[in-house]
């Protein structure tokens, strides 16, 4: 137990030695409160998970109490799905070996079963489909997160608006790293901070879609990121970049429910501005002014160290995880223009079965991002 107890303290000596966090001339002595002046502490962080707990249970809340009824005057409801028979040689089959057998595998389960061809391709359609998400599901997550994106940025205008860095960015590093934490930031970045680790433990029970794998990189990123900021006082531009991010997800959900509401035009209408918001907030000012901003102005006020490079390298992975989702965005809005929008580009869609009159479910047209991701990406930056 001794040796544990040593490594685990000479890892935290390293982890929390001071050239990794600070410019040279500084130490975390230096970063003691008082004098009128208080620090972010790492301990802070801690507060995020029950802070967590809290957000699942009033989502659960939210999703029965207010999502559902609000569905249904909607006119949202679960289409009647087909429930499989039961076939124990399929059933092993498609759990432990592929949802999506091969033309030699289906041929092969036909002898086992004395099946048709035709009829085993049927059993896997309706198995699939079994097992994906209803509309009605799909709407209360969607609502759950309009709500809190919402609630987030018109938090956040309230925050920033009287900031002089939020309209001249040089002042973000006036006296840097010996900038006083405000309880506007303290807030800001313990709710955003908290509903990101709630998706964080919800991701396996919400709604998969074909970018499941960013998704978790984009949250991951993202609570690094805010993690990394907040520890490193970084929590100017961190607010910022929240900010940023929220902005294009209210209107994301949005054109998600009015599509499952079957409002077509004012989805459409709604999704083509967020497509515009997204380009201008998470392809513009993300790159140019926030990330400018850490990367440029930073060494007129200290010379570089691993935290300036860490967190502009946290950055750039955001923007990569924006460039693959406007690649998405681009090409429903291609589809909009020049064609017809059937399906969300991330959705996992119901698949047809023509022989039966099933027919398929129109997905949602979105692409969701927080840092925050980002997804608010992270801690800078999302959300997404």
């Amino acid at each position: 137990m001794e040796k544990i107890a040593i490594m685990i303290g000479t890892i935290s000596e390293w982890f929390w030695w001071d050239r990794l966090w600070l410019p040279g001339n500084l130490t975390w002595a230096d970063l003691k409160d008082g004098e009128g002046f208080v620090y972010a502490r790492a301990s802070h962080l801690y507060a995020t998970v029950p802070f967590a707990i809290v957000f699942l249970v009033v989502r659960y809340l939210f999703e029965r109490l207010l999502a559902t009824p609000l569905a249904a005057l909607l006119g949202i409801t679960e289409k009647p799905r087909y429930k499989v028979e039961h076939n124990p040689v399929l059933e092993h089959y498609f759990s432990t070996k592929s949802k999506h057998p091969r033309q030699a595998d289906i041929d092969g389960l036909c002898k086992k079963c004395s099946w048709s061809s035709r009829k085993v391709e049927r059993w896997f359609r309706r198995r699939r489909n079994q097992d994906r998400p209803g509309v009605l599901k799909k709407f209360r997550e969607v609502s759950w997160r309009l709500v809190f994106y919402l609630a987030a940025f018109v938090g956040g205008i309230i925050a920033l608006y009287d900031k002089p860095w939020f309209y001249n960015l040089r002042e973000m590093w006036n006296g840097y790293p010996r900038q006083s934490m405000l309880d506007s930031q303290y807030w800001y970045y313990i709710v955003e901070m908290s509903f990101y680790l709630s998706l964080v433990l919800r991701i396996t029970f919400d709604v998969k879609r074909k970018d499941f794998k960013e998704q978790i990189i984009h949250h991951w990123a993202t609570l690094t990121l805010l993690a990394f900021s907040w520890c490193g006082n970084y929590i100017r531009v961190g607010t910022l970049v929240m900010l940023i991010h929220d902005s294009s997800d209210i209107l994301l959900e949005s054109a998600k429910i009015f599509n499952y509401a079957k409002w077509e035009k004012t989805c459409n209408g709604i999704f083509v501005v967020f497509a515009a918001v997204f380009i201008i907030t998470r392809l513009i000012i993300f790159p140019f002014w926030i990330i400018h901003c850490t990367w440029v102005y930073p060494p007129d006020h200290y010379p570089p160290f691993f935290g300036y490079y860490f967190f502009n390298f946290m950055l750039v992975i955001l923007l990569m995880l924006h460039t693959f989702w406007a690649f998405l965005i681009l090409r429903m809005v291609k589809m909009f223009l020049f064609g017809s929008l059937t399906k969300d580009e991330r959705s996992d869609n119901e698949e047809d079965d023509e022989e039966d009159g099933e027919t398929s479910v129109t997905e949602d047209n979105d692409r969701h991002v927080k840092v925050t991701n980002g997804c608010g990406a992270g801690g800078g930056a999302n959300h997404h």
